[in-house]
């Protein structure tokens, strides 16, 4: 096999890396477009301009400071897509603290893992979000706070926190209120933000996020300036982002999807970010795109579909839209003729990734043939490398399925205080293991066909099935479980349980549906349940997830597509 017919490729590129921070990027954007909008949130009826947004940002890293936080210090996040999710992006940033995203859908459970995990000494919360009150929640997890001093909590299950800053106007006892930490940006801090800003590194860790394997609990992914900063402005680049563009940005900004794709895109180029609902709303979207004449989208194939099939869909003017990125399920290609042809984004691209490289790590482009952009993840980004290789980790020849791997500037330091579990998934030649099998042809598009793992992927949301097979163990009812996912057509896949009950007992499934809610996230939840007296096993005594996934699919009649 000679070199060029292998499943290795590296992207040059003429364009140099950046070599500069979160902060530097804002600071030169609000330099170059101070006056031009940087963010409009409908919602909130709040519109920033880029200096505005600069100015917002420097207040609340210094106030920060101003209450005895150092750099290197983590502090958390749960809010959905609000003005003050943005400010603490870069506010965090300039201060050289390390920002940890939370998912909005965690419950008790995963919010004490996040925040214990990671040692956040501060945590910015909205007091609530849909059917989640996280006052409440805080509460329980730290009954101290009732009765510390706003900013000095000392609780026993979260050793680490010491200041909790809700969002909005309203006073909880034992808690700050995010304008407090605004107004305390005194002259001293703000003097001090200025000096840690000027002194951090593109290589210091700026975010942790939590992504899911198939084992265990969450990792806590680290990335540095780098990382995002690099990975938002060749996407950009992609896309051919200027400062007339205008993105519409419904994903969360918990996801690498919304604070990398989103917000950093945007921050690199001068172009304007729009959120269009607190948590994805299709009527909301489509009307801001109509009302700020957006010119690019995000978002999951289930988010298309959603405004594809909103009742208000016919009346509204999205001439306006060029691009954006879909990702985080394979598309089919009725939903990318709709798309590119009833929404007007000719120019949409496929991008895929992982939260480790920041995201993406390969991406179409906005002319590639509509079947490439269906069919393939497209080619390797710009300053990156990626192989795909057999078990023994030999580089397979083109068309043949492997393990993909990807190298370069994107590739995260590793997982928060894990070195056992970053050494498993980075190589001494700093490859990461995607988990996914893939193809490689000879002009270099990459097709997804299966993953190593047993991953499932509902709606954008990727879910380990060990976490939730080690909550249904808590139920006294069951004896074994199994997680995997079925095909599905509005989610891609959905979450199936096989459940072997202890001798003697019944259960329904919507009783177990039940011991789940307000304990699990919502997108855990098992959607499929199915009680069995055994499991299908290999003659070394392994389960065989994949012969599970094959019978569901078959008794329900779900199909490739899947799904009702």
């Amino acid at each position: 096999m000679t070199p060029r017919s292998q499943s290795y490729v590296h992207s040059p590129s003429a364009e140099p890396l950046s070599g500069l921070t979160v902060g530097a990027v804002l600071d030169r954007t609000a330099h170059r477009w101070p006056e031009a909008d940087a963010l409009i949130v409908p919602h909130q009826q709040r519109r920033l301009s880029w200096g505005e947004l600069r100015d917002e940002s420097m207040k609340l890293g210094a106030g920060l400071l101003a209450q005895g936080l150092s750099p290197g210090d983590r502090v958390g996040i749960v809010a959905p897509n609000v003005v003050e999710w943005v400010v603490t992006q870069f506010g965090t940033a300039y201060a050289g603290l390390i920002l940890v995203n939370i998912n909005p859908a965690y419950r008790l459970a995963e919010l004490e893992y996040a925040l214990h995990k990671t040692g956040c000494r501060a945590l910015i919360t909205a007091s609530k979000f849909k059917s989640s009150d996280y006052v409440t929640m805080l509460r329980e997890l730290a009954p101290e706070i009732d009765n510390c001093d706003p900013g000095k909590l000392s609780a026993q299950r979260l050793p680490d926190l010491e200041l909790v800053i809700t969002l909005g106007d309203e006073q909880a006892r034992g808690f700050l209120r995010y304008a407090d930490i605004v107004s305390s940006a005194n002259d001293d801090a703000l003097r001090s933000l200025g000096e840690i800003s000027a002194g951090l590194d593109f290589d210091n860790p700026i975010n942790i996020q939590f992504t899911s394997g198939t084992t265990g609990t969450p990792k806590a992914a680290t990335l540095t300036h780098h990382n995002i900063i690099n990975n938002a402005q060749i996407s950009a680049e992609v896309m051919k982002f200027s400062e007339a563009d205008k993105l519409c940005i419904p994903v969360p900004m918990y996801h690498c999807f919304g604070m990398v794709l989103g917000t950093l895109l945007c921050a690199t180029h001068g172009a304007a970010m729009v959120f269009p609902s607190a948590g994805f709303d299709p009527a909301a979207v489509l009307e801001a795109i109509e009302t700020e004449r957006c010119t690019a989208l995000h978002g999951v194939p289930t988010m298309f579909i959603a405004e594809l099939d909103d009742p208000s869909f016919a009346d509204r003017n999205l001439s306006s839209l060029r691009t954006g990125i879909m990702a985080g399920a394979p598309c089919p290609i009725e939903l990318m003729h709709r798309v590119m042809s009833d929404m007007h984004l000719e120019e949409i691209t496929i991008g895929y990734g992982m939260t480790e490289t920041g995201p993406l790590s390969t991406q179409t482009a906005i002319d590639d043939p509509v079947e490439m952009r269906v069919g393939t993840v497209g080619r390797v980004l710009p300053h990156t490398e990626v192989k795909i290789v057999d078990e023994q980790g030999k580089i397979v020849p083109y068309g043949t399925p492997g393990e993909l791997c990807t190298r370069g500037y994107c590739v995260m330091q590793g997982y928060w205080d894990d070195p056992e579990r970053t050494a498993k998934e980075i190589d001494a030649a700093g490859w990461i293991k995607s988990g996914d099998i893939a193809t490689m042809d000879e002009r270099g598009y990459i097709r997804i066909v299966g993953r190593i793992k047993d991953m499932v992927i509902r709606g954008g949301e990727n879910i380990y099935p060990r976490e939730i097979e080690e909550f249904l163990y808590s139920n006294p009812k069951i004896d074994e479980v199994e997680i995997f996912g079925v095909p599905d057509k509005k989610y891609g896949e959905q979450v199936a349980a096989w459940i072997k009950l202890h001798a003697g007992e019944s259960a329904t499934a919507e009783e177990i549906q039940e011991f789940c809610k307000g304990k699990l996230a919502h997108f855990k939840i098992p959607y499929y349940i199915k009680f069995v007296d055994e499991f299908p096993m290999t003659v070394t005594g392994k389960v065989q997830k994949f012969v599970m996934r094959e019978r569901m699919t078959e008794e329900l009649g779900l199909g490739v597509g899947g799904g009702a």
